[in-house]
């Protein structure tokens, strides 16, 4: 489990924020990207085009905020450094993706910003994490100019997942000061059941799962998600650990009463991940 280290305040006022991210109507939709493999950061695939193409018509951000599996804390914090580093938490992969970058500036007005915007949770500011590959396998594909301001916000391993919801929720009036916001984990992810014979497939537990979270996510249940240990006995297979599933619960929770979401590269991968993403708005 990552750990947040060396916080400082920022100085920043949020008169300052309030003049690089006015309001101005326009509402940017938020994306859940079943992430999988780090490879597709550097692979031309079909999970990729998916995620591309459901961006393409995403006018440019003003910044980006990312909700990753891959930084679990106790608490919750955002990066707050101009420059994060690129975090390469993974093994076993061709040296070219240990040895790629993706150099976006941080944004620590963002980062004060997100401080004020949430209520009843204290966020702290934190200066020593950066870019995992939760978020820079996705973002490098989708934005590879690496131009846009990024931060990260942690995951509180310690709380459950309505906690989490209400979290996201207040997260939404970035939305409409053109922050684009992205949940990056998987639906189904059991990386101890992963199977090479089943490279396009998924166990009869991993699909009754993402049926029944599909079905869930286009009905608008909510509720139901925020608790799905008790969806199906296939959750306990399917969601071994929470922290690739909370991403998801953030990106519900920015949900409008008029906006729809849109499922979109709904495919089961080595068995036991699913690459199911999700777009509101």
């Amino acid at each position: 489990m990552a750990m947040a280290s060396g916080m400082e305040t920022i100085g920043t006022s949020l008169r300052a924020m309030a003049e690089t991210l006015p309001e101005d109507g326009h509402v940017m939709p938020a994306f859940f990207i079943g992430h999988g493999s780090p490879m597709n950061a550097l692979e031309d695939n079909e999970f990729t085009r998916g995620w591309k193409a459901e961006m393409a018509d995403v006018p440019k951000p003003t910044a980006i905020l990312c909700v990753s599996a891959h930084w679990l804390t106790h608490g919750t914090w955002v990066t707050a450094m101009d420059r994060p580093k690129t975090i390469h938490d993974f093994g076993g992969f061709p040296p070219e993706l240990s040895a790629a970058q993706y150099a976006a500036p941080g944004d620590p007005e963002l980062a004060g910003l997100v401080r004020e915007t949430v209520q009843g949770a204290s966020i702290g500011l934190d200066q020593g994490w950066g870019f995992d590959h939760g978020t820079w396998s996705v973002l490098k594909p989708v934005f590879p100019k690496a131009d846009i301001p990024v931060v990260q916000v942690s995951i509180d391993i310690a709380k459950p997942g309505e906690w989490h919801y209400q979290l996201g929720k207040q997260l939404n009036r970035l939305r409409r000061r053109g922050v684009l916001i992205i949940g990056s984990g998987n639906i189904v992810h059991n990386l101890r059941w992963m199977d090479a014979q089943r490279i396009d497939q998924g166990f009869d537990w991993a699909m009754e799962m993402n049926e029944i979270t599909n079905g869930l996510i286009l009905n608008r249940d909510h509720a139901k998600l925020c608790d799905y240990q008790s969806l199906s006995k296939s959750a306990a297979r399917a969601i071994p650990t929470p922290d690739h599933y909370y991403p998801l619960l953030y990106t519900l929770a920015l949900q409008g009463p008029q906006e729809d979401a849109k499922i979109f590269n709904d495919k089961a991968f080595l068995g036991s991940i699913t690459m199911t993403s999700v777009r509101v708005g």
